[in-house]
């Protein structure tokens, strides 16, 4: 069977594109932002930090504005792809270039870019910035720079933009995380001999005289405790006081991170996206699919506003039920797991015992 590709392309006129830019509440920027960025008293270090950022000469940074831009063609061709019908059968209506890409009527949409991401552009004016972000940052043996966020964000957009912005804070903020583990590692690994627990097991007249159950139910015996001495100093290497100490510091760690992130992320995402959509009742225009099976009507308990939504009460119902009964099944699955191995280890030590007082 012969197959024919055929490659189409699709033009939003200037008034379509003013219409859509109001359904979706997008703005243009206004003019550029030209705050004094003060100078700080250590910037005698950027000889060394400059190699951890993209070079300028290849990656320029981006002129910042009070209200930034956004791609508003391909949000308008978007939207308009998404919700378009290609076929109606009685009350069946098909919609959407994402379930054509999934019949294999097309093989893929996308918007259009720039060449091959391992061409090198020939116009130092026009540069190939899918080039620049493959060498740059992709690449492995650029590993160590910071990311062009810029780039990314016109690149792969706001969203994917925001996400690597916060990527990128919390790897930074997990190398003071590992540092603390690798110190409490150390003092785990050099204080292993000397333990007071690894020091207690091994001791003959401690660990030599507690005996253990069986750990099997036919062939295993008794066993003295000092027997795991040297598993019991491997342990004390990951199980010790600096165990805890880091177990703190990871609890104080998280919760600030969580404060720094959601600060660090705000600025970020400003600076970003800024305002380019308003924050309305919804940031975002609900997906396509989703509109197509919301055909029962109700009241919004806060806005006190009719909206349109997927279910009925009683499937509300259904669906809450389902769920409140998953969750408690785990519960008890897990709280069996739980006390299940001691109460089977406490059967069998007396079962043995009781075995051996049989044979006496």
């Amino acid at each position: 069977m012969r197959k024919l590709f055929v490659r189409q392309g699709a033009h939003l006129p200037w008034d379509v594109l003013c219409t859509y830019a109001e359904v979706l509440h997008i703005k243009l920027p206004i003019q550029p932002n030209d705050p004094v960025h003060h100078v700080l008293a250590l910037n005698f270090l950027s000889c060394i930090t400059k190699h951890f950022y993209p070079s300028e000469d290849l990656i320029a940074k981006e002129t910042e504005y009070f209200t930034a831009t956004v791609r508003e063609g391909q949000a308008g061709a978007y939207y308009i792809l998404s919700r378009a019908p290609y076929e109606v059968r009685g009350n069946i209506k098909k919609f959407g270039v994402t379930k054509l890409l999934d019949g294999g009527v097309y093989k893929a949409a996308y918007p259009l870019h720039d060449c091959r991401f391992n061409v090198r552009s020939k116009e130092d004016e026009c540069p190939n910035e899918r080039y620049l972000l493959y060498n740059e940052w992709a690449h492995p043996k650029s590993f160590y720079k910071m990311q062009p966020l810029d780039l990314i964000r016109k690149y792969y957009g706001e969203k994917i933009g925001i996400y690597f912005a916060w990527l990128g804070f919390y790897t930074a903020m997990l190398a003071l995380a590992a540092i603390v583990g690798l110190g409490c590692f150390i003092y785990g690994y050099t204080t292993q001999e000397t333990s007071t627990w690894s020091k207690e097991v091994c001791d003959p007249l401690i660990g030599g005289t507690i005996v253990m159950c069986p750990q099997c139910d036919k062939e295993c015996t008794y066993w003295r405790l000092n027997s795991t001495c040297e598993s019991s100093k491997k342990l004390c290497i990951f199980d010790n006081y600096g165990t805890l100490v880091f177990a703190v510091f990871m609890a104080i760690w998280g919760d600030d991170r969580c404060s720094w992130s959601s600060g660090s992320a705000t600025r970020q995402s400003w600076s970003m996206i800024g305002d380019t959509v308003e924050f309305l009742e919804q940031e975002e225009q609900p997906r396509p699919e989703y509109e197509a099976k919301c055909n029962h009507e109700r009241i919004n308990p806060v806005t006190r506003v009719k909206e349109n939504v997927p279910y009925t009460a009683c499937g509300r119902c259904i669906r809450v039920s389902l769920g409140i009964g998953t969750v408690l099944f785990w519960i008890v699955l897990i709280l069996a797991s739980v006390a299940w191995p001691s109460s089977y280890t406490d059967w069998q030590c007396s079962s043995h015992f009781r075995r051996d007082s049989s044979l006496t």
